[in-house]
C-alpha cells in the first residue's frame, strides 16, 4: 500500500476526476471536475478553483482568489491578497479583509508570477514568468515585467 502525503480538510469540496500530488495542504477550498494540484502546492480556505485547472507545483493561492475553467498555473505562482499587510497581533490594526483576485477563462500564468491583490487576469491572457501583476489583464493580452506591462495581443487564431 503507498502512503499519501496529503493536508486535504474535511470542509474541501473536490469535482470529479480531480488529481491532487503529495505534498499539498488545502483547506476550506473547492476544486472543479478534472483539475490537476501540483506537489508543495497550499490553496486556502474560501479559494474557487474551476474545472480543468492545472496548478503546478509550489503554487501559493490564498484566501480570496478565484481561477476559472481551462486556466493554466505555473511553478511557484504567488497570490498575495493584502496590498498593506501588517500583523493581525497588533493592538492597532483591524481585522483582515481579503482583498479578492479572479483569473478568468483560460488564462494562463508563467512560472514564479506573482500576482497582487485586487487585480483580474482576462479571459485568454497570458502572464509571463516572473511577472509581478499589479493592475488588471485584458482578455486575450501577454503581460511580462516587473511590474508587468502589455508586451502584445493575443490573435485570435491562438
Amino acid at each position: 500500500m503507498t502512503e499519501r502525503w496529503q493536508r486535504i480538510a474535511p470542509d474541501v469540496t473536490l469535482g470529479d476526476d480531480v488529481r491532487i500530488a503529495d505534498f499539498v495542504n488545502l483547506y476550506g477550498c473547492s476544486i472543479g471536475a478534472h483539475s490537476r494540484v501540483g506537489p508543495f502546492v497550499e490553496i486556502q480556505r474560501g479559494a474557487v478553483i474551476g474545472e480543468r485547472v492545472k496548478v503546478q507545483s509550489h503554487a501559493f493561492i490564498c484566501e480570496g482568489v478565484t481561477i476559472e475553467d481551462d486556466v493554466f498555473i505555473g511553478h511557484g505562482v504567488m497570490f498575495v491578497n493584502d496590498s498593506f499587510p501588517r500583523t493581525e497581533l497588533a493592538p492597532d490594526i483591524s481585522e483582515f479583509v481579503a482583498e479578492k483576485v479572479l483569473i478568468r477563462r483560460g488564462a494562463s500564468i508563467g512560472s514564479n508570477a506573482t500576482i497582487l491583490g485586487g487585480v483580474t487576469v482576462g479571459a485568454r491572457a497570458m502572464v509571463g514568468a516572473g511577472a509581478v501583476v499589479t493592475h488588471d489583464v485584458p482578455d486575450r493580452t501577454v503581460v511580462v515585467g516587473n511590474p508587468a506591462r502589455v508586451l502584445r495581443t493575443i490573435n485570435d487564431n491562438l
